[in-house]
């Protein structure tokens, strides 16, 4: 596709390091062109390597490197040229207002803030496990909005409910219970200090153990063309974040439905595929979930960048005693990649294929 025919997004909360991932992701992208970038007023008005504190591997695009920022606002935006759609990497405080200005405004919205996660028009998507909820922002015109916006998981709810959805669909799910060693960049540049971490781990993270608990049911929930009934088994959460530095590792015991043995449920892991892969979509990963079968993987070094970063990794799958059909297995995915910039691109594909955008 010439750069002409490609969809034409801005990227609000540009500089950050979310907003990084977004911008390399979207380098050379097939369909979409990153036209406008935008953050705080603080870095309005200057060329963007100026503004962003570039923290992530490579080097900053050199035709994004010299656009201007703008600020976030829809006035701001729409000042640069016409748009097709906007990502938003915006601090959730403050996309609470900003995303709802484009909606109404007729700008879709893919966001990854968690702002409207959990309001019963928006949808939370991972197109692997629940591309039909989709639907569901037709009834977002109900607010007076002429477009609409489509949420991101919480990063931790993204892996764990990659590794869930197969075991959902083949052998149904009575309860979970995870623990969570969650990476530094999670938090972000100025998230947790060197003091704190440094020969450490902090075994609490506000709000993220709700967020796991909640999202993932709505996420695995059906929906019935009216709204989102969520799943109704049972998610018990404890995050806490550990000195790594990209890669959230999760400790996963799961309750299944049916007994499945330690070689069935690698089998359906491994088997899983969903819409993004049926439909060769840019970003989708060939494989969504990688099972391995040393006794020491996954590790957040070595297999944080699977499938690009898009894939989780899932190893030391084992039978539990404790659990009535019980399993248990370590999962690992890339929390800036698959866990938030990767997962909006590819619902903005999705998006597109399917005729929202």
């Amino acid at each position: 596709m010439s750069k002409v025919d490609k969809l034409k997004a801005a990227l609000l909360g540009a500089t950050g390091m979310v907003g990084q991932r977004f911008v390399k992701l979207l380098e050379n992208h097939e369909i979409f062109e990153l036209s406008v970038v935008a953050a705080s007023p603080m870095s309005a008005g200057k060329k963007y390597r100026d503004a962003a504190h570039w923290c992530i591997e490579g080097e900053i695009p050199e035709e994004i490197g010299e656009m201007k920022v703008v600020k976030a606002s829809l006035e701001d935006v729409k000042r640069e040229g016409q748009i097709d759609f906007v990502f938003s990497a915006l601090p959730s405080e403050v996309a609470k207002t900003v995303e709802a200005e484009f909606a109404k405004a007729g700008v879709p919205v893919i966001s990854d803030a968690s702002a409207y996660r959990m309001e019963d028009d928006v949808p939370i998507i991972i197109g692997e496990v629940n591309p039909d909820h989709l639907e569901i922002v037709k009834k977002q015109s109900r607010r007076g909005w002429k477009s609409f916006i489509i949420t991101n998981p919480n990063c931790t709810s993204n892996v764990l409910i990659l590794a869930l959805k197969p075991l959902q669909d083949q052998f149904g799910i009575k309860r979970v219970l995870v623990s969570t060693m969650q990476a530094l960049s999670g938090a972000g540049w100025f998230g947790v200090t060197s003091m704190e971490i440094l020969d450490n781990l902090i075994p609490y993270i506000k709000n993220e153990e709700e967020k796991v608990e909640r999202e993932a049911l709505k996420i695995l929930g059906s929906f019935d063309g009216a709204r989102i009934n969520p799943a109704s088994f049972k998610i018990s959460a404890s995050c806490h974040r550990v000195n790594v530095l990209e890669g959230h590792t999760e400790a996963i015991f799961i309750e299944l439905e049916a007994k499945a043995s330690r070689d069935e449920v690698a089998e359906a892991m491994r088997k899983f595929k969903g819409k993004p892969q049926e439909l060769n979509l840019p970003t989708a990963p060939e494989k969504p979930i990688i099972v391995r079968d040393e006794e020491d993987r996954p590790q957040p070094r070595i297999d944080r960048y699977a499938g690009k970063g898009m894939s989780i990794v899932v190893g030391r799958i084992r039978e539990d005693p404790i659990f009535e059909n019980g399993i248990k297995f370590i999962a690992l995915g890339h929390n800036t990649i698959r866990g938030a910039a990767g997962n909006a691109v590819l619902n903005a594909e999705l998006a597109v294929k399917e005729g929202y955008i």
